[in-house]
């Protein structure tokens, strides 16, 4: 497996990861999965520096993807990332997070991020102890804010010192 800065070329297999996880899981609240269109104009986010996505490429298919991204618009937050990682159904439990996780914040390391977030739908045992793994330390949860799949979903915030 390699790991590698994500490019437009991988815009119809991130995509394809991601819409699994709107379709499927409680990952992501977004309900309609993006075009290609839309996950090239998200990649065009992500340049590198703070906010950049890599992928997990395995037999010349990209099997997941991690990326870091604003927190919040205003410029004081510049300092902070939200982060996450998505997998291939068939990718799950081989390890391929914490790989993509590994190289993410190796290559965060030098660019002055303070602080990396991750918001986590509640349950999920496995993410929490992916983020756990990577110094995560749950500061809250916010109760029933989400709606999908027919009922309330609550949200832990997790944070990293960098």
């Amino acid at each position: 497996m390699t790991v590698r800065p994500a490019t437009a070329e991988d815009a119809a297999a991130i995509t394809a990861v991601y819409a699994h996880h709107v379709l499927h899981t409680l990952a992501t609240f977004d309900l309609v999965p993006p075009t290609v269109e839309q996950r090239l104009a998200w990649l065009a986010e992500h340049p590198g520096g703070r906010h950049r996505a890599l992928v997990a490429e395995r037999d010349g298919m990209v099997v997941g993807f991690a990326a870091s991204g604003p927190f919040r618009p205003r410029p004081a937050y510049d300092a902070t990332v939200e982060t996450s990682v998505y997998l291939a159904p068939d990718a799950v439990g081989q390890g391929l997070g914490r790989e993509l996780y590994t190289a993410l914040f190796e290559v965060l390391a030098g660019e002055g991020v303070h602080r990396a977030l991750a918001v986590i739908a509640q349950p999920n045992p496995a993410s929490e102890a992916l983020h756990r793994a990577f110094g995560f330390t749950r500061v809250g949860t916010f109760g029933e804010v989400g709606h999908k799949f027919g009922r309330w979903v609550d949200v832990a915030w997790f944070q990293k010192e960098m």
